[in-house]
């Protein structure tokens, strides 16, 4: 393949209606921003490109529950997603957004565009219409019960629980999440892409041919899409708040948030440089997605041949999808909160960004999912990270002090450590495959090759009798050190630059040649006191953040931020629960355990044991006989090793204090409530 003159680099835009977390990140920022930075580090043109996808139903459904205008609700996350993303060292060239005005003007103009090339098709079709509410149903206000798993709350576009893709037609037993009532059909008018037109002229010779470019996950996704067989796909929706479709005749509707979305990536380029066409529109410029696996479709097929049918932009060369990633044993969940916040986490482990940026790039769901857990996390930090490359960059830099007062000593010969040139080729070749997982691995096989290489050498030993041989073995590995501050840089970008400072080179301009240069310190360069680089994260802090995620996935199941912070269910979902009176006999701290009480519960006919992460709200000595409403058919849960039957319901105001949810003091214990 010819050599690209310049990259543009896009990662998924990321829905306004709430926080980061964890399994967003290992999706497609970090991977992407690995990628970006060894482009930068080779030389190359490259611009990295995001920003918030401020339209769609997420929106207005978060919209709707908090009793806020969508345009409060993107106002309100889009500051916060940028600054978590900078905070992360995610280094975009720009983090844009969908409710800017030149965005809008772009996919307006795209539109326009297709719509005078005859490219839509116009329909009249009946669609889903909510009587109550009085207004079109898009997707995600429709649920139903799935045809492929039978799960009961599948969304008109997708069931999350399968991951089949969906129409509202396919579901059983319909119903409007606005209203919970049965929608009825209605005459509406569309605007259509013949994706049904593109597969037969173009579209499955170009997917094939990426056969053995694309990750086998991105391509049989792909190919799964086309043995079915494409069909005409709505660009426009019946919709208040998006891109205002722009044509006389389609008032009222605006641009369905899959069409609107990517072109996000083009506005948001425009608004980065005058010379976005170079990059958009020049045969010579490779476009890369990085995304999850969730939008493949999207990326793959539809946004494609958007761009084909417009006629002027390159299509994207690779669209390396990840996977999902897991939190201890189950899916992630915002719902549920069964999510570790990235904002959190920075504010709670301040300076260790790289450490879960080594977790996850570690954990990688590459071409499968993959799992995070807390141990693991504590783990890798303190045999890998702190033991491992933290224990030999402090190593080697006491010694130099400690026996040259950190000037840079003077070695005959050539001295280097390894095969260096053939490790980073290495790596090299991974990093452009998109293995980020090896070529961390990679990287830390030469740290713990040169660790092995000092200890053997035992400079410590030999300074009194061979200090020739102590100055040739820290002159090398002071070089090492160096070049691996610029291997590690797009791994763990803030490393690097406190390597670079201790080294007194952080003003210099390093590339990625200079991973190979065994001559980045000259004999007599004066080195800055060391610091330690990685400190040892101890059991309590890891505790309490899995009480933190456990507590935090109990009360989200139990409360409720406001009184209407949710959305709407079925009398089926609320007769699946069983509620009951209970009594508290008994109250007790959990050991190690700051938010978690131990209580022993009478409902009547048996006694229960429940751990509720009630104990910052209550001393257990006040609850004792405290008449309660509790879950009782909630699925046993073991929480610090004390298998739970149960879940206390709790009422949290603003302020997030708790309080009962008591029934009168007449109650029998074990009565039901309806």
């Amino acid at each position: 393949m010819e050599k690209p003159k310049r990259y543009l680099v896009t990662a998924a835009l990321p829905y306004a209606n709430g926080p980061l977390h964890i399994g967003h990140i290992a999706g497609a920022y970090l991977p992407a921003d690995i990628y970006v930075r060894y482009l930068r580090l080779k030389g190359e043109d490259v611009k990295f490109i995001c920003g918030s996808d401020e339209h769609g139903i997420p929106i207005t459904l978060r919209a709707k529950n908090e009793g806020k205008t969508p345009q409060k609700v993107v106002d309100f996350y889009h500051p916060l997603i940028k600054k978590t993303f900078e905070r992360f060292g995610i280094s975009f060239d720009i983090y844009h957004r969908t409710s800017d005005k030149l965005h809008h003007e772009t996919a307006s103009e795209f539109f326009l565009a297709l719509n005078k090339k005859g490219e839509f098709v116009k329909e009249e079709s009946e669609q889903y219409y909510d009587e109550e509410a009085k207004q079109f149903l898009a997707d995600r206000y429709i649920e139903g019960t799935c045809p492929n798993c039978g799960n009961d709350k599948a969304y008109g576009d997708q069931c999350e629980k399968c991951g089949k893709s969906l129409s509202p037609a396919d579901l059983i037993n319909p119903r409007s999440t606005l209203s919970g009532k049965p929608p009825v059909k209605k005459k509406t008018t569309h605007w259509y892409l013949p994706l049904d037109k593109y597969q037969k002229e173009w579209l499955s010779k170009w997917i094939e041919s990426k056969k053995d470019v694309w990750k086998t996950n991105v391509y049989g996704q792909c190919k799964s899409w086309l043995d079915q067989g494409l069909q005409p796909r709505a660009v426009t929706r019946d919709l208040d708040w998006g891109v205002p479709v722009p044509l006389p005749e389609a008032k009222g509707k605006v641009l369905y948030v899959w069409f609107d979305a990517p072109i996000g990536y083009i506005s948001a380029t425009k608004a980065l440089t005058p010379d976005w066409k170079k990059y958009w529109c020049d045969d010579n410029s490779r476009l890369i997605h990085f995304i999850g696996k969730d939008n493949i479709v999207f990326h793959c097929i539809i946004f494609p041949a958007m761009l084909k049918a417009e006629g002027n932009y390159i299509l994207p060369e690779n669209v390396p999808a990840n996977e999902f990633l897991n939190l201890e044993g189950n899916k992630l969940s915002t719902s549920r909160n069964w999510a570790i916040w990235l904002h959190e986490y920075l504010d709670e482990f301040p300076g260790k960004e790289d450490v879960l940026r080594y977790v996850l790039c570690s954990i990688m769901p590459e071409t499968k999912d993959s799992e995070f857990t807390w141990k693991d996390f504590q783990a890798r930090n303190n045999n890998e990270l702190l033991a491992t490359l933290g224990n030999y960059v402090n190593r080697v830099l006491v010694l130099t002090h400690k026996y040259y007062n950190g000037v840079v000593p003077d070695a005959p010969g050539e001295a280097a450590v390894g095969r260096l040139q053939e490790a980073v080729n290495g790596i090299e070749n991974l990093l452009e495959e998109f293995k980020f997982r090896d070529a961390l691995s990679g990287v830390f096989d030469i740290v713990r090759s040169a660790n092995k290489s000092l200890t053997d050498a035992e400079p410590w030993k030999k300074f009194g009798s061979d200090e020739t041989s102590v100055r040739i073995t820290l002159h090398a590995h002071l070089q090492l050190i160096a070049s691996l501050s610029v291997l590690i840089e797009p791994f763990l970008p803030f490393t690097s630059t406190r390597i670079r400072k201790m080294l007194n080179i952080a003003e210099r301009k390093l590339n990625w040649s200079d991973s190979v240069n065994q001559n980045l310190l000259k004999a007599g360069h004066q080195l800055n006191v060391p610091e330690i680089l990685f400190e040892k994260i101890e059991n309590e802090a890891i505790q309490k953040q899995i009480e933190k995620l456990y507590g935090g996935a109990q009360t989200a199941t139990a409360t409720s931020a406001s009184t209407n912070g949710k959305p709407s269910i079925t009398y089926d979902d609320f007769s699946k629960m069983d509620l009951r009176v209970g009594k508290i006999l008994s109250a007790e701290k959990v050991e190690k355990a700051d938010k978690l009480l131990k209580l022993q519960v009478d409902l009547g006919s048996e006694k229960r044991t429940i751990v509720s992460g009630i104990a910052q709200f209550f001393k257990p000595e006040e609850i004792i006989g405290k008449k309660v409403s509790l879950v009782a058919n909630l699925a046993p849960k073991k929480i610090k090793g004390i298998e739970s039957h149960g879940m206390i319901l709790m009422a949290e105001d603003e302020q997030g204090k708790l309080a009962f949810v008591s029934p009168a003091d007449e109650t029998p214990e074990g009565s039901a409530i309806k």
